[in-house]
């Protein structure tokens, strides 16, 4: 099924950008790290299934976010080394890197003033905010991430209630976010809001990367019926999607 599936979304634009055969920057793959995938066989399956799809390239971000997953470097670089050793094994032809998805907490502002953030491509840095919580201080932090010399990644502004205005998402980008969509967002996977959301950002014309955030098989789903949808392609033909370029 995922290889005709892969077959009909060969998309061509003149961006010249095919997801396919570049680099997914966010998912959750390693197992027992964080709330992703649970078992080193279900993280096996989904990566024979990114490699179905044409992906040559996973960027996997577990969660460092101090209070509910205390990851580190350290912790994050081994448990990789055992995903990566069955990749192998397996004869599984992909790329798997390794960075975090940082939450916006006083452990990951200690981080960006030690330099220790686990960063991938250029320099990127992945980090994430409260759901439900506008934070203190962000252009500030901002500021510190781009005086450091790292290039921050907002993961999944749709999903951020506080942020819902075009101003708001120019005011953002106006700081030196990059923006990283979740592609299922635009299934209604997280609901109404984050569905218009994503709609006005992907409108817009705001979008830098796209993502799957894939933390289990309903995720991995949704990320591979959403490629056939006809938003994908119009993502495409009104954002510059820098996937390529990782």
């Amino acid at each position: 099924m995922l290889k005709k599936l892969a077959s009909k979304l060969r998309f061509t634009s003149n961006k010249s950008f095919s997801l396919f055969h570049t680099t997914d920057l966010h998912s959750h793959l390693i197992p027992n790290i964080d709330d992703g995938l649970k078992s080193l066989d279900a993280s096996i399956d989904i990566l024979r299934q990114y490699q179905e799809l044409g992906f040559k390239k996973i960027i996997t971000t577990p969660h460092i976010m101090f209070h509910r997953f205390p990851n580190t470097k350290e912790s994050i670089k081994e448990a990789h080394k055992l995903l990566q050793d069955e990749i192998i094994k397996q004869g599984i032809d992909i790329q798997l890197e390794f960075a975090a998805e940082y939450y916006y907490d006083e452990h990951f502002l200690e981080l960006i003033h030690k330099k220790e953030l686990l960063t991938f491509g250029d320099n990127y840095i992945l980090f994430e905010l409260s759901y439900t919580v506008k934070p203190f201080v962000l252009e500030q932090t901002v500021s510190k991430l781009l005086g450091a010399g790292y290039k921050p990644i907002l993961a999944h502004p749709e999903r951020y209630t506080y942020y819902n205005t075009k101003k708001h998402y120019e005011d953002l980008k106006d700081m030196g976010l990059n923006f990283q969509i979740n592609l299922i967002s635009t299934q209604n996977f997280y609901g109404k809001k984050a569905k218009k959301a994503v709609e006005k950002i992907i409108d817009l014309g705001i979008v830098d990367f796209i993502g799957s955030d894939v933390h289990s098989q309903k995720y991995m789903d949704t990320f591979s019926e959403s490629l056939n949808n006809k938003i994908y392609s119009k993502i495409i033909e009104k954002n510059i999607i820098k996937n390529d370029y990782l």
